[in-house]
C-alpha cells in the first residue's frame, strides 16, 4: 500500500529520520495533520517512488484504501478503523500535494481543500451558521438537497438534473441505489425504475399516477422498505440473479451499469417533460438496456 511506502520512506519513528516538524506543539489540535503535510512534501522531493506518482497512478490506491476502511468499520475494530482512516487521509494529502505543484494556475493546496469543504458545510447548514430554523433531521436533509440543487444550477447555468454528479465509477449496485434514491427525492415516479414495466395509460406518468403507485407498491416502494420480504431474501435473489447472468454469458456488473445508464436517460427525459408540463413516457428503449457480452 502507498501508506506502507510512506512509513518506510519516512524512516519510521527513529529520531532524525522523520519528516520536517512544523512549529506546532504536539498536543495542539491539528498537530498531526501539520506533520503529515511536512512529511508528504519531503517525500515528494526526496523519494523516487513518491516523486513520480500522479493523480492517475494513485487512483487505484484511493479506491483500495476506501474499501479497506469500510471493511475495518464493518469489523467493529476501532484500532483497525483508525489505521485505515489514516491510509485514506494519506491519499487526500498526497493528491493535494501533487496539485500544489502545478504551475498552470489550476493548482491548490491541502488548505484549499479543507477551506472548500468547511465553506460548503457552512452553506449547507444554515440552521447552524445562519438564521434558518428546522423542525428536525428530515428538514435538514431537505434543505441540504435544495441548496445543493441551487449550487448545481448556478454552476451549470440551468436547472440540470437531480442525477447530475452521481459518480458512475462506483459499484453497480451502489450506483443503482443512489440513482433511484436521488430521483425519488426529486419527485420522479418510483416505477420509472422498473425498466421492464409496461407503459402506463397516456398522461399517467406526468405525476406518477395510480398505475405507477400501484406497481411501486407491489414491488415494495421506497416508503415500504422491508415490508413483506426479509433482507436475506433480497440478498438471495440478488445472488441468484448473478448466477442467471453468468449462465447466460453476461457480466452482471456491466448489465446493471447499462440499466443504470438507461435509467439516467429516462429520468432526464422525465425532468425535461415535467418542467415543460408534458406527460413523459415511462417506457424504456429496449436498445438502451440490452447489451450482450461477446
Amino acid at each position: 500500500m502507498a501508506e506502507d511506502r510512506l512509513a518506510e520512506d519516512a524512516g519510521g519513528s527513529q529520531p532524525g529520520q522523520r519528516g520536517r516538524r512544523a512549529a506546532v506543539a504536539e498536543d495542539d489540535p491539528g498537530a498531526g495533520l501539520v506533520e503529515l503535510m511536512a512529511v508528504m512534501a519531503r517525500l515528494r522531493q526526496e523519494c523516487p517512488w513518491d516523486a513520480k506518482q500522479t493523480h492517475e497512478s494513485l487512483a487505484p490506491h484511493l479506491l483500495e484504501e476506501s474499501y479497506e476502511a469500510l471493511e475495518a468499520l464493518e469489523s467493529g475494530d476501532p484500532e483497525a478503523l483508525r489505521e485505515e482512516l489514516g491510509d485514506v487521509l494519506l491519499q487526500v494529502y498526497f493528491h493535494a500535494e501533487i496539485a500544489s505543484e502545478r504551475a498552470d494556475g489550476t493548482g491548490y493546496t491541502i488548505d484549499d481543500v479543507a477551506e472548500g469543504i468547511a465553506a460548503k458545510l457552512m452553506r449547507r447548514h444554515p440552521h447552524v451558521f445562519g438564521d434558518v430554523t428546522v423542525s428536525g433531521a428530515d428538514e435538514v436533509k431537505q434543505n441540504w438537497d435544495a441548496i445543493k440543487a441551487a449550487e448545481r444550477a448556478a454552476k451549470g447555468g440551468g436547472p440540470g438534473s437531480a442525477l447530475d454528479g452521481v459518480p458512475f465509477g462506483q459499484p453497480a449496485l451502489a450506483l443503482a441505489a443512489q440513482l433511484q434514491r436521488r430521483a425519488e427525492r426529486s419527485g420522479v415516479p418510483p416505477d420509472l425504475a422498473d425498466l421492464s414495466a409496461p407503459a402506463p395509460a397516456s398522461g399517467a406518468g406526468a405525476a406518477g399516477g395510480a398505475g405507477a403507485a400501484g406497481r411501486a407498491g407491489e414491488a415494495g416502494g421506497a416508503g415500504e422498505a422491508g415490508e413483506g420480504i426479509a433482507a436475506s431474501e433480497i440478498g438471495a435473489e440478488l445472488f441468484a440473479l448473478v448466477a442467471r447472468a453468468r449462465a447466460a454469458g453476461l457480466d452482471p456488473e456491466l448489465e446493471l451499469r447499462a440499466a443504470a445508464r438507461a435509467y439516467r436517460e429516462l429520468v432526464r427525459s422525465w425532468e425535461q417533460a415535467h418542467r415543460a408540463g408534458e406527460p413523459p413516457a415511462l417506457v424504456p428503449d429496449s436498445a438502451m438496456i440490452t447489451r450482450r457480452i461477446p
